[in-house]
């Protein structure tokens, strides 16, 4: 789906072929066996993957994954949208990714460790502050962070905190990284609301996923005044006509693992509830869940693409066709949690902390230039906003490659 999506925006922007077929291809790709010691006994072989799409503004910037269906594929393609997004952003990064194929929730935190460590060791010679800078991402947290940092300082005989961004607090991680993604989600919901002439207060929302973006969307989106109606995770959906309490959810969740049961809400289909009318639906969970069967009976006003991927490139051509739905794409609606690892970066280097406040007013101000600016190029260019994304992001790399020419 990256490769289509580039190819359409390369021809969009008329890119010359040399500089079209550099933009297109990653820089490395990756691959690790990752043999570990289990907790009984057993010798298990992991295999992890890393792919640095573009080194040519920057290091590369990206989460580590831990998922039972990681494969270099996906991993290539989420590497790539990053590459667009940092450079939508007017952030000083490439575009990376990696994941290992395990499944967390079957690996006590001690195999976690020794296979987060094992994963560090091995990728070392290929990382480091101004050349690959990971993070978390689906099935990681910033404990896996804190162990990569450990690894990878015991290496070096220092102390090296850039290596890493959303990391704990105590390891020089930066306030506001963990809700920085669902903020921004939130944030950027407003604003469409705003240019569509519809009022914050009181509008209503959709959330598919309850992770950590898709929670603090909720809460968010609460705070701004904006009525959650309904939300799903893996253990199913549910819904409430005049909006869900955003604390209580909060705490029974914690308490039982899962939206499921809450006694203020009525359980609902998972894929109805996608249909049912509001004013934003974020989709927040896993790519492609908006699909050429489901986007023509889409009734919200906004679409939030919180997640990676979340609608395909059929399900695309049938909301752009349409013309009622305002597009948020994923490269800019989830460039909270990226914007704010570049800020945390930025502190390690200068060896400084920003409180919370700091963070989010300086996260609001680059989201809301680069929405102004997506906004102005899609109107110069009379086309949708996925494409004006893309279109800015490619064209910004494609630039600073023409500009630096080709070694030797």
């Amino acid at each position: 789906m990256a490769a289509g999506q580039f190819d359409r925006v390369a021809d969009f922007l008329n890119l010359d072929h040399s500089v079209r077929e550099r933009c297109k291809w990653p820089k490395r790709t990756l691959t690790f066996s990752l043999p570990v010691h289990m907790d009984d006994g057993r010798t298990e072989v992991f295999f992890g993957y890393r792919v640095q799409h573009h080194l040519s503004r920057g290091p590369v910037k990206g989460g580590l994954r831990f998922h039972p269906n990681v494969n270099v594929g996906e991993v290539a393609a989420l590497a790539m949208w990053m590459n667009w997004k940092c450079s939508l952003m007017g952030l000083p990064y490439g575009g990376g990714k990696g994941g290992i194929t395990c499944d967390p929730k079957k690996l006590s935190m001690t195999e976690q460790e020794r296979l987060t460590r094992r994963f560090a060791q091995e990728i070392t010679p290929f990382i480091g502050p101004e050349i690959d800078v990971m993070a978390p991402d689906v099935g990681t947290t910033a404990q896996h962070m804190a162990w990569i940092l450990d690894t990878y300082s015991t290496h070096s005989g220092r102390f090296v905190p850039e290596i890493v961004t959303g990391k704990p607090i105590e390891l020089q991680g930066s306030e506001g990284r963990a809700q920085a993604t669902g903020h921004g989600v939130s944030f950027l919901a407003a604003r469409a609301l705003n240019k569509l002439g519809l009022p914050v207060q009181g509008a209503t929302a959709i959330v598919q996923g309850y992770g950590n973006v898709g929670s603090y969307v909720v809460k968010t989106m609460s705070a701004y005044g904006i009525k959650v109606l309904g939300i799903s995770d893996i253990t199913g959906a549910i819904w409430n006509e005049v909006g869900l309490d955003a604390e209580k959810l909060s705490a029974h969740v914690a308490q039982t693992g899962g939206v499921v049961g809450f006694e203020s809400a009525e359980p609902i289909d998972p894929d109805e509830m996608l249909l049912r009318e509001c004013d934003v639906l974020v989709p927040a969970a896993l790519e492609r869940v908006i699909t050429e069967s489901n986007a023509p009976n889409l009734r919200c006003k906004i679409l939030a693409e919180a997640a990676n991927g979340p609608t395909t490139q059929p399900a695309d051509a049938i909301i752009e066709k349409r013309g009622d739905i305002f597009l948020i794409p994923d490269i800019l609606c989830n460039a909270g949690g990226v914007t704010v690892s570049y800020f945390e970066w930025v502190q390690n280097l200068q060896r400084f902390h920003w409180t919370k406040t700091e963070v989010l007013t300086k996260l609001e101000i680059k989201l809301e230039k680069a929405f102004e600016n997506l906004l102005s190029f899609c109107d110069r260019h009379k086309c949708g906003t996925r494409l004006g994304a893309l279109a800015t992001g490619v064209k910004n790399v494609a630039l600073v490659k023409k500009t630096r020419g080709l070694f030797p």
